[in-house]
């Protein structure tokens, strides 16, 4: 008979970080989109999760192509233009209480690599509903400005939030328009 560690018996060395990508996705205003959640782990007693989209990195997948994936299955968006990788693996641990289980209960953290991207399209093009091939990851989405990111995260990924808007931050600007005069 096997038995599975408990969170209480497991240290944070005993999980490995599970691999994955984030993406900072940014309006022709200079917004970006965060998606509503409430993890299965976050209880009746916490308020939702506010987080950009981020995901897993598959076996042989290339972090740019994980990212474009993610986004995809999680809001729908296909039309964007690809501004800045981050140069850096940016991680997190989960704190002691969700070991074993958040993450499917198999990763002490994660460690991520980070994208900005421009939206191309138009709201009507997001899309959170669950796909037959993925379910869904938001109840609920909107744009807000970049500088109030880190308020809205857990606080134990807050850390890489900071990170990311400061980092990213001369991006947080409106989309020039070409030229008519060109």
């Amino acid at each position: 008979m096997t038995v599975l560690p408990t969170p209480a018996s497991l240290s944070p060395n005993a999980l490995p970080f599970r691999t994955g990508v984030g993406i900072m996705l940014i309006n022709r205003d200079g917004l970006v989109w965060v998606g509503r959640r409430r993890p299965k782990w976050a209880g009746d007693d916490q308020a939702h999760i506010w987080q950009m989209p981020q995901g897993g990195i598959e076996k042989f997948e290339a972090p740019r192509i994980a990212a474009l994936r993610e986004l995809r299955e999680e809001t729908g968006v296909t039309h964007v233009e690809m501004l800045a990788e981050h140069p850096e693996w940016l991680s997190y641990e989960l704190p002691h209480h969700l070991l074993g289980v958040a993450l499917k209960g198999r990763y002490r953290g994660q460690r991520q690599k980070w994208f900005a991207m421009r939206f191309l399209g138009e709201d009507s093009d997001i899309d959170i509903a669950a796909k037959a091939e993925t379910k869904a990851e938001f109840d609920m989405w909107r744009w807000a400005p970049m500088e109030t990111l880190p308020e809205l995260i857990v606080p134990f990924k807050r850390g890489i939030y900071e990170r990311v808007t400061t980092d990213f931050a001369y991006l947080a600007h409106p989309a020039t328009e070409p030229s008519a005069e060109g």
